[in-house]
């Protein structure tokens, strides 16, 4: 997962860097009422990735995000699952990734870690990609990832549904979420 450049021997390169939420997308997308898909995105996270160049597998991600945040277009369906129902982000106000460890090359990987949602632990994987690396007008040094990993909602206890009359469900077990993240160096 490196982003930093290769250092010289004898040498750790360490390297931290800021999610800059303005420019990163967190998106889910559930199949309903077994026909349709919806899609959702949370607009508030934070996080940190920090980068150890020589050794990536060293390497660390964590994410905060504001379960409270989440937008699907419609504020009726937004205020059920914020509710119990859902997310109840009364009692469970965020959403938290915190990796565990990182496997591939620096372009492609997989970053694999704890997903905290509802008050529930579970591992997951993310099929990571490294878009890029540049500089911004401000003379700061950004990066580009896309990710992406599929779960299932009941898992972290998101278990409201409704029998639908000719068979099947309301809304699918099954998450597709995806990922858009561009991270700035401290």
């Amino acid at each position: 997962m490196s982003i930093a450049t290769s250092p010289t021997a004898q040498q750790t390169t360490q390297s931290t860097w800021q999610i800059d939420a303005a420019h990163s997308l967190l998106e889910f997308s559930v199949r309903h009422m077994m026909v349709a898909t919806v899609k959702g995105r949370f607009s508030q996270l934070r996080g940190t990735i920090t980068d150890i160049a020589d050794d990536p597998a060293l390497s660390s991600v964590e994410v905060v995000v504001d379960a409270a945040s989440i937008s699907t277009g419609d504020v009726n369906r937004d205020g059920h699952l914020r509710s119990a129902d859902f997310f109840d982000v009364e009692q469970y106000p965020t959403i938290t990734f915190t990796s565990r460890r990182i496997q591939g090359s620096r372009d492609e990987f997989t970053l694999t870690g704890d997903l905290t949602m509802h008050g529930v632990t579970r591992e997951v994987t993310l099929d990571v990609t490294l878009n890029g690396v540049g500089t911004n007008p401000y003379g700061k040094t950004i990066a580009g990832f896309s990710a992406e990993t599929k779960i299932n909602r009941k898992d972290w206890g998101l278990n409201w549904n409704v029998g639908l009359e000719a068979g099947g469900v309301l809304v699918s077990d099954q998450l597709k979420i995806s990922i858009e993240l561009e991270a700035v160096k401290d």
